[in-house]
């Protein structure tokens, strides 16, 4: 066995060797940063959501002697402004930023790593623009269907009805017949008083579904510890979602010929409650030749044990491609 697949853990703690700010319109900055080698191969590091943003932790799945990470928030979230803005902010916006970023550093083929969200954004991009992908990492696969967004608002309940519950009740009773239309509408009020409650609830409720053995939380604790946080993570996915994800049915696995040949290694928890192994499968099957793992004992968040594993063994993999 190679011995460089047998890690299983993240990497060291690095700092960005540059960071930045792109203006990408009138409205919209994006905030990126680069780590690890500045020679090395080009590896994008896609946060999920729409909306969760980056974290310094993102840096820790790559070998920072090998790689040269980029990482971007996302327009509406992180450390990009505005803030929380659905104005421009679409599927295409979002794989026309990517496009910029890589023209501005140089970029000539990356591979791009992404979960849940990002993994859709992956997809989206590389089918776009697969001659500037060198290869994919990606995990908790998300197509963007009506199925999955369905899954999400109402699914998730069979498993974790004590979390749905609280995600339900939230809203009066008489409007809990559509649930997305009624958060959507508290999500994008301007006042504080009505999209803060509204987005802690919306992101509670996602965090709870993400794992396996659910953490245990402090209700009054926002989640990732940010008000803001919450209501960028909250307000984006209500609005991709109302927007059907910006996507045509099926765009994404219709387009996927496109990527045959690119080194591929697709990673999901078998367990994974917030975009369930359905979409991985399908994934998987109109994809040749890509590497399919899933992991026997994890559900959807990147950080547990079994999915932060296989997702570092993904990296020193895809060295050898």
């Amino acid at each position: 066995m190679d011995v460089r697949y047998t890690r299983h853990d993240l990497f060291p703690e690095i700092e960005p060797y540059s960071t930045g700010r792109l203006r990408l319109d009138s409205r919209h900055v994006m905030y990126w940063e680069q780590s690890g080698n500045p020679r090395g191969v080009p590896v994008l590091f896609l946060h999920g959501g729409p909306g969760a943003g980056a974290a310094t932790a993102h840096r820790r799945f790559f070998d920072p002697r090998y790689y040269r990470v980029i990482i971007f928030d996302q327009r509406g979230c992180g450390r990009s402004t505005p803030h929380a803005d659905t104005v421009d902010n679409t599927t295409d916006h979002l794989v026309a930023d990517i496009e910029a970023l890589r023209r501005h550093l140089s970029v000539d083929r990356w591979i791009l790593f992404g979960g849940s969200w990002g993994s859709t954004l992956s997809l989206a991009y590389g089918t776009r623009y697969p001659e500037a992908c060198a290869g994919f990492i990606l995990r908790g696969i998300f197509l963007g269907t009506a199925r999955e967004v369905d899954w999400f608002l109402y699914g998730m309940g069979t498993f974790f009805p004590e979390a749905r519950r609280t995600f339900v009740e939230f809203l009066p009773e008489n409007e809990r017949g559509d649930l997305l239309a009624n958060y959507y509408r508290r999500l994008i009020d301007p006042d504080p008083m009505v999209h803060h409650p509204a987005a802690a609830t919306w992101s509670r409720y996602e965090s709870v579904c993400s794992n396996l053995i659910p953490r245990r939380e402090d209700p009054t604790t926002p989640v990732n510890g940010s008000q803001s946080a919450a209501l960028a993570l909250a307000r984006l996915e209500a609005h991709y979602f109302v927007n059907k994800i910006f996507l045509a049915p099926n765009e994404l696995l219709g387009a996927i010929a496109r990527l045959h040949g690119i080194p591929a290694i697709l990673i999901q928890g078998r367990y994974d409650m917030v975009c369930p192994i359905v979409a991985a499968d399908a994934l998987a099957r109109a994809w040749p030749g890509s590497r399919y793992i899933i992991v026997p004992d994890a559900g959807h968040s990147a950080m547990e044990p079994g999915i932060r594993a296989a997702l570092v063994r993904a990296t020193e993999m895809m060295k050898g491609r």
